[in-house]
């Protein structure tokens, strides 16, 4: 029983020392002299506002993308203690002491590193050579733009390494599939992949890009296990099964998990509250929810209410009026009807209340029991401090002729009746702060007061235009308006009443809105914002990419000529377009061939060969032929992903050439050589960029003009 502590137990373990090799020397690339500079390089003024914001627990919303990677570069100033006070206003600000740069920085340069031995492993899962791998790997080493934007806290190099392991663990689980299926294994690559997949698309929406590639050669590659009559069709289920949950269903779990996490840590009121619904804001602490706390759920009729337009453009607003009536004539000759000015105030203020009144009783009190507002009733909405009911008629509106002017109702006593009974639209009982389904629309028979988004003159304070719009033109938005605070009216005399408007009173009613309510209307916002897309100094488009004829200048030391720019090593971004034409080219050649029942490869170098170029040539074109059709501000750095993929697929052209179309030895030695001189000049390429992508050394404005290859090769035309 005792036997085998009579032998020594031995553990044999397969190590790549290549592989071992390639780490480390990903790992000094990208975290030498991380701290350098101490200062805010670029876009990490944008990323480390939204850090802080973690640290502090404050809510923020972000259209960028969903919250993994602002996550995971919060999680290394957490591991750092960072605390989350710094003002993040100024590119070049200096970093406090208190901020843990190498902490903060950490993970994006782990993620860049790593990626290094990964393209090794992807390359050799293809079925490439050892050489092939190395030459993946090497020029992920050195490209001069990888390594700059791996060593800052910024979130392209977390995309790249979630994007690299989704093709690698697919690779695995594919070649897993040829002799192992449902292997533990096979499970656990299959499993990863999908994880990988939500990862990137957490990171960045861009990662969607890489998922749906991986999506589609997993159908195809589903398609062709459905025709293999060698299996069961229990056994196709369970493939088609296990595929389904791993590619689909755990992406989508995962995704609803990073925003679980993401809401759980920002239960703080904060600055971007404002964009979101009253419910939403009423849901965290401080800001709306010490306004809302125990107001009442259901509007009765009597409820005294404040009314927020749910569009929020320009601004957020409620609807508001006060003793100020519309100019006689307005500037540009135009009657009004002279009565009381209604707007929409985006301010918090009294004139913002309103009391909703049933038309057959004359009391603006709650009665008891209350008696609810129900979808479909009659209404009046009168305002608190004025008690003037609002009013809309046909009468153009100030600033928007084609519409009617809202008002509060004077009677005047000429031939003008009041038009001030309203119908609720709404698809649930109102509900004060509550839920999603508060919003609701008040409509005559005609027309639905709507926020206009123009400013007023002086006469109306510049506060913005309320307009009645015809319902004949479709519904917006903005003719929706949200009950925000609530409470129930006591008061029927009007001095007690304007009392009680100052000072709501509290009823102890708590409020929950769930988490996916919440999901849905912070994601339906983060789609729906449009950030500002005005043109940057260093914006470009992706035609400029290819051939790195732009570049960004990061960061410049404020007191000698020592910079960072985001510039790519030249040798390897016109080589790898070129591989890409070429792989095109060939790929057009061989299948013109095979129509012909020409086959100028064997069976499994040219499925080799198609996977390679799905993966590599197909990773390059989802992830750089969309930005032609995005209507946003684009950098050099949104091509980094595509620029990986392209690096994949250079080495293996390489090889297929020596490979299939170098015919003699002689020829082979011949290609071999010049592909050994092209490396050595890319590496050269990589160490003169060396003080752009570190910063550490000084450059006169002459050697700075030498190192961009634009510039430079500008000056060799103008000299001769």
């Amino acid at each position: 029983m005792w036997g085998f502590l009579k032998r020594p137990i031995v553990v044999t373990a397969d190590i790549n020392l290549s592989l071992v090799a390639l780490t480390g020397m990903g790992l000094l690339s990208r975290l030498w002299r991380l701290t350098y500079p101490r200062a805010v390089v670029f876009d990490e003024v944008y990323y480390g506002q939204y850090i802080s914001f973690y640290m502090k627990r404050i809510f923020f919303l972000d259209d960028s993308g969903p919250p993994f990677g602002h996550m995971v570069l919060a999680l290394g100033g957490y591991l750092g203690g960072f605390d989350g006070h710094f003002l993040w206003n100024r590119i070049g600000a200096e970093y406090s002491s208190n901020v843990p740069v190498w902490s903060l920085r950490l993970l994006p340069a782990l993620a860049g590193a790593l990626s290094v031995p990964m393209a090794y492993q992807i390359v050799l899962e293809l079925h490439f050579s050892h050489c092939a791998a190395m030459g993946a790997a090497l020029l992920m080493l050195i490209e001069n733009a990888l390594i700059t934007q791996s060593r800052l806290m910024l979130l392209e190099s977390v995309l790249i390494f979630f994007n690299l392991l989704a093709v690698l663990s697919y690779l695995k689980f594919f070649n897993c599939q040829k002799h192992s299926p449902f292997s533990l294994s096979w499970w656990f690559w299959l499993t990863l992949t999908g994880v990988a997949c939500s990862c990137a698309v957490g990171i960045k929406y861009m990662g969607m890009f890489t998922y749906v590639l991986m999506l589609a050669v997993a159908a195809v590659h589903a398609w062709h296990l459905i025709g293999d009559q060698t299996l069961s069709n229990v056994c196709v289920f369970c493939h088609l099964l296990a595929r389904a949950v791993a590619l689909l269903v755990i992406p989508v779990v995962l995704y609803l998990l990073f925003f679980y996490v993401h809401l759980i840590l920002l239960f703080r009121s904060g600055p971007h509250d404002q964009i979101m619904s009253s419910a939403f804001q009423a849901s965290l602490e401080g800001g709306l929810a010490r306004i809302t706390q125990g107001q009442p759920l259901e509007v009765a009729f009597g409820s005294q209410v404040t009314l927020r337009n749910v569009f929020g453009k320009p601004v957020p607003c409620w609807l508001h009026s006060h003793q100020d009536t519309y100019p006689m004539i307005y500037e540009n000759g135009r009657g009004s009807s002279h009565q009381q000015q209604v707007t929409c105030y985006p301010f918090k203020d009294v004139n913002n209340w309103w009391i909703v009144k049933d038309p057959g009783r004359h009391q603006l009190v709650v009665s008891s029991p209350p008696r609810p507002v129900r979808h479909g009733d009659m209404v009046q909405l009168v305002h608190g401090m004025t008690t003037r009911s609002l009013n809309t008629h046909d009468v153009a509106a100030p600033l928007s002729p084609h519409s009617q002017e809202v008002s509060c109702y004077i009677d005047y006593n000429i031939s003008m009746p009041a038009q001030n009974l309203w119908r609720l639209v709404s698809k649930a009982v109102a509900r004060a702060a509550t839920a999603i389904s508060n919003e609701h629309s008040l409509t005559r028979s005609t027309s639905s007061p709507r926020l206009s988004g123009a400013h007023l003159p002086d006469w109306g304070y510049r506060q913005l235009e309320i307009v009645g719009e015809k319902l004949s033109r479709g519904y917006h938005e903005s003719m929706v308006w949200n009950v925000e605070e609530h409470r129930y009216g006591a008061s029927q005399e009007q001095r007690e009443r304007e009392r009680e408007l100052h000072s709501p009173a509290q009823v102890d009613v708590s409020r929950n809105l769930s988490f996916m309510a919440r999901f849905l209307e912070l994601q339906w916002r983060m789609l729906a914002l449009r950030s500002d897309d005005s043109e940057h100094k260093y914006s470009s488009s992706p035609l400029e990419w290819v051939t790195l004829d732009t570049n960004i200048a990061y960061w410049l030391h404020p007191r000698t000529s020592a910079q960072i720019h985001l510039l790519g090593n030249i040798v390897i971004w016109i080589s790898g377009s070129l591989a890409l034409a070429i792989y095109a080219l060939l790929s057009s050649w061989y299948l013109l061939r095979r129509r012909r029942n020409i086959h100028d490869l064997p069976q499994d170098a040219w499925l080799r060969w198609v996977l390679a170029g799905a993966l590599c040539a197909g990773g390059w074109a989802v992830n750089y032929l969309p930005f032609f059709l995005m209507e946003k501000t684009l950098f050099l750095y949104h091509y980094l992903p595509a620029l990986t993929f392209q690096i994949l697929l250079l080495p293996v052209v390489l090889q297929h050439i020596s490979d299939h179309l170098c015919r003699s030895q002689l020829q082979r030695s011949v290609f071999s050589a010049l592909v050994v001189a092209w490396y050595s000049s890319a590496c050269h390429v990589s160490h003169t960029l060396r003080p752009l992508t570190y910063g550490d050394k000084s450059l006169s404005p002459h050697e700075l003009k030498a190192l961009r290859w634009k510039d430079s090769w500008d000056i060799l035309i103008r000299k001769h």
